[in-house]
């Protein structure tokens, strides 16, 4: 069975699984899309020739799935809400079928491997890869949502803004070196919260609770060495209305390597709201700090 017109879409939480289908029914394939279960979106399964919703352990059943229809090439949208595998019996709650058991063992129960984000990640692709299913970035799909370098919004950072960004900056990149996560909030060139396994809004919330007065800013960057077929760095309106509920000052972006779904609306609620949302590079830095 050829799979020549086909495309496998494993889809997680936000709108990003949404815009990858539209784009890629646009260029005539054939979506066939495994949802995790608890995840997606409800306006997703319309949008796919084929839709299956699984569970987060099923990865035998999920390989057979695609074999099954033919399905040589994949990709991944989506986030995964991984503090869910730390929950009270969630090996019981997510009861992972034999080939689950067996990829997975070294990491959930032997202890030989971490539970880091990206050696879980890679190790699902490489199981994939073992029965022909190989996964491209989804933003070969979807390029026009990697956010171009320059102001986004009409308000431009201050001096002390672009100290907080600069600081913020060389932490996240670290903290992504070390796959941590891709978010720091500073404030004064102090840090306020760091994202780590429970996401970028929770981080938000917890440094507005940390922040009463205000003001901060949240850096979001790609990791150092970013694989580019999952965990790339994206924010949406939900990001932005958690930073304007949390009193965040500004968001700066990695240009080139975050996603931005539905900027439109995202760029104007950041204005309404007085959120400075700028996408940064490396030579922009460079630059502030040689003109400083």
């Amino acid at each position: 069975m050829s799979g020549q017109g086909k495309f496998g879409l494993i889809a997680g939480w936000g709108r990003y699984p949404i815009v990858v289908a539209q784009s890629l029914k646009r260029q005539g394939l054939d979506v066939y899309c495994l949802g995790i279960r608890a995840h997606t979106d409800p306006a997703l399964p319309p949008l796919c020739t084929d839709y299956r919703e699984i569970g987060l352990g099923k990865l035998g059943q999920a390989i057979r799935y695609f074999r099954s229809r033919g399905i040589e090439r994949a990709t991944m949208a989506g986030k995964i809400h991984k503090t869910i595998l730390f929950q009270r019996f969630a090996m019981w709650k997510h009861l992972p079928d034999w080939r689950a058991a067996r990829t997975f063992y070294p990491h959930w129960v032997s202890g030989k491997k971490d539970r880091k984000d990206d050696t879980l990640l890679l190790t699902v692709i490489d199981e994939f890869a073992k029965d022909g299913i190989c996964f491209a970035p989804a933003t070969d799909f979807v390029p026009e949502l990697l956010v171009k370098p320059g102001n986004l919004t009409d308000r431009e950072p201050t001096a002390r803004q672009w100290q907080d960004i600069q600081f913020g900056w060389h932490l996240a990149r670290e903290m992504g070196r070390l796959d941590v996560g891709q978010s720091v909030a500073v404030k004064g060139r102090a840090v306020l919260a760091v994202e780590a396994v429970e996401g970028t809004d929770e981080c938000i919330r917890r440094a507005g609770q940390l922040c009463p007065q205000g003001g901060f800013t949240l850096v979001k960057v790609a990791k150092p060495k970013q694989d580019m077929r999952f965990d790339v760095p994206t924010i949406g309106i939900l990001t932005v209305r958690e930073l304007v509920q949390a009193g965040a000052g500004v968001l700066a972006i990695e240009a080139d390597k975050t996603i931005i779904v539905d900027q439109d609306q995202v760029q104007d609620y950041a204005r309404r709201h007085r959120l400075v949302l700028v996408a940064v590079t490396d030579q922009m830095l460079q630059a502030r700090c040689a003109a400083a």
